[in-house]
């Protein structure tokens, strides 16, 4: 493997963590608004309150003891996603595909939970095992994006989504993360689903990696993946520029779906936005 001096790196104008973490994160990120976005049910209200679209909220669980009560949260015959309101990385996110409110929860890869793993995989959620700092956290009950068919063949089991990087309101980068049989229908890079960098100007591919490196074609489906190109980008960027008017971070990675019926929707805020879009974009 060939290793680039940090000298090098600096010449080609790529950012590296250090860089981030003091002149971007310490510099425009005020460490009083990271409840904003660190708590995913402090985000939803803000992003209500703002008018933007966003997944329903069907309910949440903060006790234990609440857990036996989660059929009554559950949408009846309908998909649903868990996450830890506190979580990170895409850890602890649980994404059932159907399940027939009683015994059987099916999962994208086509896996069967039964009601006693979903409880598990609650309690474990409450008890801090994927929140940040690990501290005791609240598992939040969302309806599941149809994402729309023009995104067939370019993602495998689960919904593609797209970070977009927005710098003091103007979003500056963005790629496109689709899901892999590698990272279980989530759409995150460490697990194994395809980026590919998005023009910012026509929302179309220019780029695309999975685990940091070129590929062409998505590796389930053989869709080529330089045909993406994203629709509503106009209202994607939009969207991007007005999470900072809500939040007023400066350096802020902005999470957006594309409902099959409901167009744009905001996923998630980001006060740590990674580094991996530059990689994306291989640029």
């Amino acid at each position: 493997m060939m290793l680039a001096l940090p000298s090098k790196l600096k010449s080609l104008g790529i950012l590296g963590m250090n860089g981030r973490n003091i002149n971007y994160i310490g510099r425009y990120n005020d460490r009083k608004l990271y409840p904003l976005v660190d708590n995913k049910l402090k985000t939803k209200k803000i992003v209500l309150d703002a008018g933007i679209k966003a997944p329903d909220l069907f309910g949440y669980i903060s006790f234990q003891s609440e857990i036996k009560n989660v059929l009554d949260i559950l949408p009846k015959n309908e998909g649903f996603v868990i996450k830890p309101a506190q979580g990170s990385g895409g850890k602890g996110i649980l994404v059932i595909l159907s399940h027939d409110n009683k015994n059987s929860f099916k999962k994208p890869s086509g896996e069967v939970l039964n009601l006693n793993d979903v409880k598990r995989h609650i309690s474990n959620t409450l008890s801090g095992l994927y929140s940040l700092g690990g501290k005791n956290d609240v598992a939040m009950f969302e309806k599941l994006i149809e994402f729309d068919n023009i995104f067939d063949g370019f993602s495998y089991e689960g919904v593609p989504d797209v970070r977009v990087i927005v710098y003091r309101g103007y979003p500056a980068m963005a790629m496109m993360r689709l899901s892999t049989s590698n990272s279980d229908g989530k759409a995150n890079l460490h697990q194994g689903a395809v980026g590919v960098g998005i023009d910012i100007v026509t929302g179309e591919a220019i780029n695309a990696v999975q685990f940091n490196r070129p590929i062409k074609k998505h590796p389930d489906t053989g869709k080529d993946l330089i045909t993406l190109k994203v629709p509503h980008w106009e209202e994607i960027l939009e969207i991007g520029a007005r999470s900072y008017d809500m939040t007023t971070l400066g350096y802020l990675g902005v999470d957006v779906v594309l409902d099959k019926k409901g167009g744009p929707m905001l996923l998630e805020l980001n006060a740590r936005p990674g580094l991996a879009i530059q990689i994306s974009n291989d640029t």
